[in-house]
């Protein structure tokens, strides 16, 4: 099995999984941030995308589906990106409007930021959001995220100009939100 929270399980990306992904991503309320518009995405380029995965011992990126403990549902998917080794990472999280407020989308950003952290040891995790997504910027903010940046004035959506939001949480911001964990990286001065 993948990476298990509470009430999720990440496993990794599987082909019956692409169309699914392909709705959540062409759906501009299941997105958070999204530099494509309009949303065209088609099952062949998700599926181009899903076979051009290559294996291997330097990945910079990690895409898994979430899957509800209790029903076994497809529920979203969550990922991260521009990893930088022992530094830094990107993630996102979209879920579908059906398993919004049950804690899912908390406890699948929980179970990746402890793999993160833990296992891969960054120094701090970076959101990308647009303003007026709420409901992503308050799940950041429960996990101890903050704002760090905002590029304003940079997505034209629904005729309105938004901005991007820069959401970030560095390693001892998380440790000392989860004293369960022990950090055992040295502290960087």
């Amino acid at each position: 099995m993948g990476l298990e929270g509470k009430l999720v399980y990440l496993r990794e990306e599987m082909e019956e999984d692409i169309e699914k992904q392909k709705d959540l991503r062409n759906d501009l309320s299941t997105q958070g941030w999204n530099k494509a518009l309009p949303p065209d995405y088609t099952l062949s380029m998700y599926k181009e995308r899903f076979e051009k995965r290559k294996f291997s011992f330097d990945r910079t990126d990690g895409r898994f589906t979430v899957i509800s403990k209790d029903t076994d549902e497809y529920v979203g998917h969550i990922s991260y990106s521009d990893y930088e080794d022992r530094f830094s990472a990107a993630i996102g999280v979209v879920i579908d409007k059906s398993f919004w407020g049950k804690g899912m989308a908390y406890d699948a950003q929980e179970v990746l930021l402890k793999f993160l952290f833990l296992e891969l040891g960054v120094q701090v995790v970076r959101i990308w959001t647009e303003s007026g997504k709420e409901h992503a910027v308050d799940l950041a903010k429960r996990s101890g995220f903050k704002i760090s940046g905002k590029l304003r004035n940079t997505i034209y959506k629904g005729g309105t100009i938004k901005s991007t939001l820069i959401i970030d949480l560095l390693r001892e911001e998380y440790f000392a939100l989860h004293p369960e964990f022990e950090d055992k990286l040295p502290s960087i001065e």
